[in-house]
This record gives C-alpha cells, sequence and structure tokens, in this order.
C-alpha cells in the first residue's frame, strides 16, 4: 500500500503513529498480521515513493541505488541490479505484477519489464483530480467506473486464478506483487465506507508545531498536498508552525482513514481468493507500505523528511507452518531486508550481502534476512536503522543521514557529493537528536543541550560508521563481509 503509516491495530502500542490517534479499520490486514512476522520497528532507507522501492525490490540502499528523486531509474544511475521478482523469474518463477509496485514512468522505465514474465497492470486513474484532495463517490457510479484499486485487486484475482494450477502441480511456482495506490492523495473512496469514521471519532494531532530548535533544512512545506486546489483555497502556505483550518484536518484524515479501509477490503478479497484456490497453505505473503505519512503532526503532510512518522512504515511476511501463531518482533529492522527474507522463506538460492562497491554486482543486498529473527525472537540483531533524505541548502547538495537506535533518532546534514554519491562529514550544515523514551512524537530537538553531548557524540560515531557496522556477525557471514 503507498503511503501507508502503521496506524493499524496490529501495532496498537508504544510504536504507534502519533499519540491520543484512533486505530483505522483494518480487519483483513490485522488478520494477516495475526499469522505473520510483524515487524513493529520497521523503517524504510528513504520516505519518498521511488528511492524507497527502488532500494527495497533491489535490497540496496538510497548511495547505492543513486535514487533519491522521482525522475531517475536505478538501472541508468546504479547498476544494472537484479530485483526480487527478477531473481525469482530468473529460478523459473512467474512474476506477474500489477499496480503501483515501482513508482510508475520515467524513474522505473515504465514498471521495470525485466521484473516480469507477465504483461504488466497499471490500471487506470478513475475519479482523481487536482481540484479535490480528497472524494467520496456514490457506490451506485463505481459499477461501470471502478477505482483503480478495484481494478488491481480483480486483476490480482484473475491472476492468481490463471497462476493457481501450474503452482498447485509443481510444474510452475509464482511470484505476484499487487501494489494499491490508496491511501495516496487524492484520498478517493467508495462513499459507504466513511461510516467507519464518524466525525466525533476523529481527531487533530496533539503536534501541531514543528518540533522546538528543529533546523529548517529538515523541514518540508507539504507542497504534494498543496498542489490541489481546494487546500490552496485555505491559504495553507506550509511554512514552519503554520497549520489548516481545524475541520480540513479532520476531513483529510477522516478521507486518509477511509481509503485504508477501502483497500483492506480489497486484500480481504485477495487473500480470499488465495485460500479458495488452496493456495495459502504453501504460500509466502509479504505486506509493506513504502514509507509513513504525516497528518498533520508538527503542521506538516504527506512524506519527504526524516521524521519518525515519515520512516517508520508496516512490516509483515507471513510464512506457512513457521509464522501460523503470529510472531511479535520489536527488534529494528530494515525495508532492505525484505529480498534476503523472501528468497530464503522460499527456500531458493540464497542472495549474497553486497560488497562496499557493488555497480558491477547483479545480484546481492544490503539487509539482513529477517528468518532469524522467526526462530529466535530474542536472537543478536542489528541495532540501528538507517535512512536519509536530500536537500539544495545554499546552492549545494544537502544529505540528512538519519540513525534510530533504540531509544534515539540522531541526524547529521552534511554535503553530498554527487558525482561521487558519498557525505562530506567534515561539512555538517547542522543536526538533531531525538529522545524517544521521553519524546516519542519528535517535539523537541535536543542536539544542542549540554546533557546529550556524550550520546550525541556516540550517535555521530555510528552513523558515520555506517549500516555494516550494525550487523551481527551472522549476517557478515553470508555475504562479501565489511
Amino acid at each position: 500500500m503507498d503511503d501507508l503509516r502503521p496506524q493499524l491495530g496490529a501495532y496498537n502500542g508504544p510504536y504507534f503513529p502519533g499519540s491520543g490517534q484512533s486505530l483505522m479499520h483494518t480487519p483483513n490486514i490485522d488478520g494477516l498480521a495475526s499469522k505473520s512476522l510483524l515487524l513493529k520497528r520497521a523503517y524504510v532507507q528513504q520516505a519518498l515513493c521511488s528511492p524507497s522501492r527502488a532500494s527495497f525490490m533491489t535490497g540496496r540502499r538510497p548511495d547505492t541505488t543513486h535514487v533519491y528523486d522521482l525522475y531517475t531509474y536505478f538501472r541508468s544511475v546504479g547498476g544494472n541490479f537484479t530485483t526480487i521478482p527478477q531473481y525469482f523469474k530468473s529460478k523459473g518463477y512467474e512474476t506477474a505484477g500489477m499496480g503501483k509496485i515501482y513508482h510508475p514512468g520515467v524513474d522505473s522505465n515504465n514498471n521495470d519489464p525485466l521484473s516480469w514474465s507477465m504483461p504488466y497492470l497499471r490500471g487506470d486513474h478513475n475519479w482523481e483530480d487536482k481540484n479535490h484532495s480528497w472524494k467520496g463517490i456514490p457506490d451506485s457510479l463505481l459499477k461501470d467506473r471502478p477505482l483503480i484499486d478495484k481494478q488491481i485487486a480483480d486483476h490480482a484475482i484473475n491472476t492468481l486464478q490463471h497462476l493457481a494450477p501450474a503452482a498447485k502441480s509443481g510444474h510452475k511456482p509464482f511470484f505476484l506483487a499487487v501494489g494499491f495506490y490508496r491511501p495516496h492523495l487524492p484520498f478517493v473512496f467508495p462513499q459507504s465506507f466513511i461510516h467507519n469514521y464518524p466525525w466525533s471519532d476523529v481527531h487533530v494531532p496533539d503536534n501541531q508545531f514543528a518540533p522546538r530548535s528543529m533546523p529548517t533544512i529538515a523541514w518540508t512545506h507539504s507542497n504534494e498536498l498543496w498542489s490541489y486546489q481546494d487546500i490552496k483555497d485555505t491559504k495553507f502556505t506550509g511554512d514552519i508552525n503554520t497549520t489548516l483550518p481545524h475541520a480540513t484536518v479532520i476531513k483529510l484524515r477522516r478521507a486518509y482513514y477511509t481509503s485504508v479501509s477501502w483497500v483492506d477490503s480489497l486484500i480481504g478479497n485477495v487473500l480470499a481468493e488465495l485460500s479458495r484456490l488452496g493456495l495459502d497453505s504453501n504460500t509466502v505473503v509479504s505486506f509493506v507500505g513504502d514509507h509513513g505519512w504525516k497528518l498533520g503532526e508538527h503542521g506538516a503532510w504527506a512524506k519527504h523528511t526524516n521524521f519518525n512518522v515519515d520512516t517508520h512504515a508496516p512490516m509483515m511476511v507471513k510464512i506457512p507452518g513457521m509464522t501460523d501463531k503470529g510472531i511479535v518482533s520489536e527488534k529494528l529492522t530494515e525495508f532492505v531486508d525484505l529480498f534476503p527474507t523472501l528468497v530464503e522463506a522460499a527456500g531458493v538460492s540464497p542472495v549474497p550481502l553486497c560488497p562496499e562497491n557493488s555497480a558491477t554486482v547483479s545480484v546481492c543486498h544490503e539487509g539482513q534476512s529477517l528468518i532469524p529473527l522467526i526462530k529466535n525472537p530474542n536472537i543478536a540483531w542489528k541495532n540501528a536503522s538507517f535512512s536519509q533524505y536530500p536537500r539544495r541548502h545554499s546552492h549545494h547538495d544537502i544529505m540528512g543521514y538519519t540513525i534510530t537506535t533504540d531509544r534515539y533518532r540522531y541526524t547529521e546534514w552534511v554535503r553530498f557529493n554527487k558525482p561521487t554519491y558519498k557525505p562530506d562529514w567534515n561539512t555538517v550544515v547542522d543536526a538533531e537528536l531525538y529522545d524517544h523514551q521521553v519524546d516519542p512524537n519528535e517535539n523537541i530537538n535536543k542536539v544542542h543541550y549540554h546533557s546529550q553531548s556524550n550520546i550525541k557524540m556516540q550517535l555521530s560515531q555510528q552513523l558515520r560508521a555506517g549500516w555494516r557496522d550494525t550487523l551481527p556477525s551472522s549476517a557478515i557471514s553470508h555475504g562479501f563481509g565489511r
């Protein structure tokens, strides 16, 4: 699901996004979570559609794919990297994709044709326009003009029916990728679904203000939302410490929640067909977002930052016979972990850890298989996750590198050298430090607090040492090493 924050029943607890917020109505996702390895602290590597998807679909981080925007194709700038579906295709799988798997357009060469053995279905964007940030469509009008996610779900069901005979006979296994567009803007949904969210049950966030002492480079002006005419009409600028009218915040949140519930029902339909076809007992099912999403927290909207609410996203993996009773992990995990996990879960040849320079290595990953967490939830594990976000500042390229540990999130905004795709750690523009133990919603930047000087130094060293330094020896031994 696109732009999905983990405000789900399965995530209720200390790692639930925001404070005082209600659960979204997602019985099918929550049901899947109850039979999955549920990663409560999974982080994307960049909170923007194309960079995040290029990263987790190749198992490599943005500084390896060289994708930081919505215009750059990883095969053109990073390397001819093998993707998850492409790897399964090379192992004899039928691979089918639909909807939004990669970011569609030039930045994926139109959904990365090398990944698929079957024709790709993108779907038609009915009912959407730039005048309305959200819209409830009367159900009676949708029979002849179905919403795009209904088209995708129906195609997924038809594709499962087509693939089932060969898969059940053992002749041809399959990899099916189903990418739902909602809850990406505009929030368009069948009108009947809004009943799940009475007006009185939807609340504004508690922190409609920028973090105290936040550097301006960390900010985003919510341009994605502002591009809709109904939002422009409110005179909202997206500047620091400006907010939308109270009623508009409620309407947008209600519409976002409703979009999620709509797609949840479609996920239920697809999973029900998997079961009806007798495939659910030997099919691995993963469910992910591509990043989180701000719904007015800090007075901002959408993604485009390193804030926890943007980098924290849902991820779960259902493996029949291994996760049937549900396993919940609060270990720090990353979306680059998905590739090696699916490969190991399916029992095909493992993918090695990438070397330092993997531009010419077609098959490798920069994460860690999650299967050990299923076998031993208390196993020694990585102690940090890594994300990043680019900015322009004073005519220079800047990269905000962020590390999330068990207690803190620490970020350094440093000069970034585009020709080499490497940070200049000697040129730090600004920094951030948030203590999640006392400030889970990141309302106070403590980077300049004298009392935090030691932890700041430790986190800076860990950030600069990089992700490889956090991996346990068991992960290093399955790849090219440090």
